[in-house]
């Protein structure tokens, strides 16, 4: 599907790897030495038939982050020539290893963490997770075990939910796992693909984690058993990008979030004891911790000399 778009923000550094392809290519990004804010934010018309969904798993998003980016756009019927912000500007975890994966659950994304070549790189991905009263446990994990074209074998709490559910589904379609799945080390966690992908960004499965087809297609070949697991919760997330401090802000539906403001008025205190004066917008700071689109936002910058 040919679009139009203007970019907005960072440049960015892609990856082209030999098994890549556009998934890969455009959710690859080299890692930078005190950079946390990597990639950019689009701007694409909405064609006829458009749903926000349909350009969400175009762009690698999910319905959680292309519905909080366009307040006041139909979701199921956008106008066509809308122009529909695409959120791929990325700021990293907070809490990350220097290899494996990352799942944030607050974002509802992935990162994957790896080195190539001699330098370090990592690739992201939105994710479907577990309803209210499924979340995933936070904590670190191993990857257990992968399989391709797996069967489910259906857990005994979802068929007392769904007792006309067979014992075991066949690999195909109608499969929830979809076509790979990656088996975690405790409490029967996996992150697998799915055969619903709009329930890709809600909240959704039974505590396990969810991916567009096409994504965990690219995961499978180089994500190997053994590889560590980390499920955090981080609604917000602040860091430097381009000689900025920016900050980046999703619903904390758990209700997690303890005094955020206070907590990035604090790291920017540290920043000017350590690098010299900054000019802090406080406005902007409470309006993206308010609006909470997880679209980034400059909130201090140092002061010109």
């Amino acid at each position: 599907m040919k679009r139009i778009f203007s970019s907005l923000g960072a440049a960015v550094f892609v990856l082209l790897l030999a098994h890549s392809g556009p998934v890969w290519a455009l959710r690859s990004f080299m890692l930078s030495p005190g950079t946390d804010l990597y990639g950019t934010v689009r701007r694409v018309e909405a064609e006829e038939q458009d749903t926000l969904l349909d350009i969400a798993r175009e762009f690698g998003l999910g319905y959680n982050q292309i519905v909080a980016a366009n307040p006041g756009i139909d979701p199921w019927v956008p106008p066509k020539g809308e122009l529909v912000k695409i959120p791929l500007a990325f700021m990293l975890p907070r809490e990350r290893p220097q290899a494996g994966i990352v799942v944030n659950l607050a974002e509802m994304r992935l990162y994957f963490f790896f080195s190539n070549g001699g330098h370090d790189f990592f690739f992201t991905a939105p994710i479907g997770i577990g309803r209210e009263g499924y979340l995933t446990e936070l904590g670190v994990y191993k990857v257990k075990s992968k399989t391709p074209n797996p069967t489910w074998v259906v857990p005994a709490s979802i068929r007392e939910e769904e007792p006309d559910l067979p014992a075991e589904v066949p690999p195909g379609p109608d499969n929830p796992l979809g076509d790979f799945v990656f088996r975690l080390s405790r409490n029967l966690y996996a992150i697998h693909g799915t055969n619903k992908p709009w329930g890709i960004g809600r909240r959704v499965s039974h505590g396990c984690i969810r991916m567009y087809p096409e994504d965990v297609g690219a995961l499978y070949p180089v994500v190997p058993v053994g590889a560590t697991v980390q499920v955090i919760y981080e609604p917000v997330k602040y860091g430097w990008g381009d000689g900025l401090f920016w900050v980046q802000a999703f619903e904390d539906f758990e209700k997690r979030a303890e005094y955020p403001l206070m907590k990035i008025m604090e790291e920017l205190l540290y920043h000017e004891a350590t690098i010299g004066p900054l000019d802090i917008d406080r406005q902007a700071l409470e309006r993206v911790l308010e609006e909470k689109t997880g679209v980034p936002m400059v909130v201090a910058r140092p002061r010109e000399k």
